[in-house]
């Protein structure tokens, strides 16, 4: 049943994940043409903010009600469950009103700060999301501790679909708004189209809100039951629990800013070491825009699908903890270990393959930029292996209570990393490809310390073969075979775009045959997937 929940859980979350991802295209795509530089220059500074005060909110307290909950309902102790519920709700109060106030109190000097005074207004209509989502996650946080990750998919794409949908129509309207004695007339087109693209974040925070309210709402006779069943065991101190909560979040909070913290940090470092190696400051900048703007965003997408694993794996490794069932929890770390392996490899391997391609599919605007990246894409996709292991490991640590760990780790391949982008960097025969190593070396210095700890904490048995070398042969054949169709097919067929479609579309169906016939899942695996009966009647015989 264990394998179960933490295949179903991560499959929800993901498909949540991708579907927040496309919506998210759909998002900024449209936006940008209709606000131009000039408003997007507007947008993104309160968007940074915004995301700066949600991490500090956001990252650790929903994974410390998780955690804490799971453990409680472990062992039959529902009442205590809902009581660190209803405080973490307290707790996320306090941190969404200071964080609100600071926010729209202070918009302008943040703006001044920023170089750009025409993004407070932007600012201040984001600012709300600071109160909505911090309680939206302690209610994510609380189902997840339940093992119910569906609220929290729901949640995700309900906000999603509001603050697109709304953020446009905003962005479209106020930025068109013909002139009238309107308050918002007193700004002008470009301020007033990036505040209605991030007051639909505002709106995306109170339809997501509203949505797992309504989810808690039906769910609440099934929560006051179990209540009056609960196995009283200990009553903590209020102070106590809060206490536990903050010990636990703090340590992932600072985790999960050393990397926005990371890339902030490559900002300086980068252009100031390519004009050390002779570089002009306008090419210097350029050649970062190729790296943060063009290849960088692509290495991140498959996060998405990793989180789902990690974030899976938390409530489910510590409930079996609490209770030692340590076989149980050894199975589920294999097993997760192993499903961030099989996305983790193709994704990688699958970029690396057409890395040119895809630049030029994405960016047939600014073809020399788009080709200059993608030898940038092929060395951040390395990253991606290193990366998948690494989060999901984080999620195991975090579950046993070692969460401090996984920050150390981080912080030692980041200060690595630092290292090396500024020594290679500065070489002109690395250029800003030292500082696409330097990211993939951080990355793989994380993952291997996590898998130690992992191995130690947890007394784990990671079975090589299945985890890491048969997803691995699978993502070599696909690589071969993805480059063979794309040259074949750019042979005969002029342009880009439609090789490069036909390729990605054969890769994935390649890949997927491949995991039946190296046998990298087991029939029993396959059956707990949606559609799982019908997969096995087809591929029954390459299964073990």
């Amino acid at each position: 049943m264990s394998g179960k929940t933490l295949i179903k859980g991560a499959a929800t979350l993901g498909a949540a994940g991708l579907i927040v991802k496309l919506l998210g295209a759909a998002f900024r795509i449209p936006l940008v043409n209709w606000i131009g530089d000039t408003g997007m220059a507007n947008y993104n500074p309160a968007y940074y903010i915004y995301n700066f005060f949600i991490i500090l909110a956001t990252a650790g307290i929903p994974v410390a009600i998780s955690k804490m909950v799971s453990e409680r309902m472990a062992v039959g102790d529902f009442a205590e469950a809902h009581r660190v519920f209803k405080l973490s709700m307290m707790l996320m109060t306090a941190i969404g009103t200071v964080s609100f106030l600071i926010l729209f109190i202070f918009a302008d000097p943040i703006a001044v700060l920023c170089n750009n005074p025409q993004a407070a207004l932007a600012m201040r209509a984001i600012s709300p999301c600071l109160i909505f989502v911090p309680l939206q996650a302690a209610y994510r946080g609380y189902f997840q501790g339940m093992q119910n990750m569906r609220p929290t998919a729901v949640s995700q794409v309900t906000e999603q679909f509001f603050r697109v949908a709304i953020g446009l129509f905003l962005a479209y309207t106020l930025f068109n708004m013909a002139a009238g004695g309107d308050l918002l007339m007193n700004f002008d087109k470009y301020e007033r189209g990036a505040a209605g693209a991030t007051f639909g974040a505002t709106a995306g925070s109170v339809g997501g809100l509203l949505i797992i309210l309504l989810i808690y709402g039906f769910s609440r006779k099934a929560i006051k039951y179990r209540i009056r069943r609960s196995q009283n065991k200990e009553s903590e101190r209020n102070g106590e629990i809060l206490k536990r909560i903050l010990m636990i979040a703090v340590p992932i909070t600072i985790g999960a800013s050393i990397m926005p913290l990371m890339n902030f940090l490559d900002v300086p470092i980068v252009i100031g070491r390519l004009q050390h190696a002779g570089y002009g400051y306008e090419e210097a900048k350029s050649l970062y825009g190729q790296l943060g703007g063009f290849a960088g965003s692509l290495v991140y997408f498959p996060q998405v699908l990793i989180q789902a694993v990690a974030m899976s794996l938390v409530p489910l490794v510590s409930s079996y903890y609490r209770t030692g069932d340590l076989d149980l929890m050894r199975s589920n770390v294999s097993l997760g270990l192993r499903m961030s392996c099989i996305i983790g490899f193709p994704c990688a391997l699958g970029l690396m393959s057409l890395s040119e391609p895809i630049m030029l599919l994405l960016y047939p605007a600014q073809t020399e930029s788009a080709i200059s990246a993608a030898d940038l894409l092929f060395t951040l996709s390395i990253g991606i292996v290193f990366l998948s292991v690494s989060q999901t490991l984080t999620g195991v640590l975090q579950g046993i209570g070692k969460q401090m760990i996984p920050v150390m780790n981080l912080a030692i391949g980041v200060a690595v990393k630092i290292a090396l982008t500024w020594i290679l960097t500065g070489i002109p025969a690395f250029n800003v490809q030292g500082a696409a190593i330097g990211t993939v070396c951080a990355f793989a210095i994380a993952s291997i310390l996590n898998y130690t700890a992992a191995r130690k904490y947890t007394g784990a048995s990671i079975n090589k073969k299945n985890t890491f070398g048969k997803p691995l042969l699978a993502s070599l054949i696909m690589y071969g075979a993805v480059v063979g169709i794309y040259k074949l097919l750019a042979h005969f067929i002029s342009g880009n775009t439609l090789p490069t479609l036909i390729a990605i579309i054969a890769g994935v169906i390649i890949y997927a045959a491949m995991i039946f016939v190296t046998r990298a899942v087991t029939k029993e695996e396959i059956t707990r997937l949606p559609k799982g009966a019908k997969l096995i009647r087809v591929f029954g015989k390459f299964l073990r």
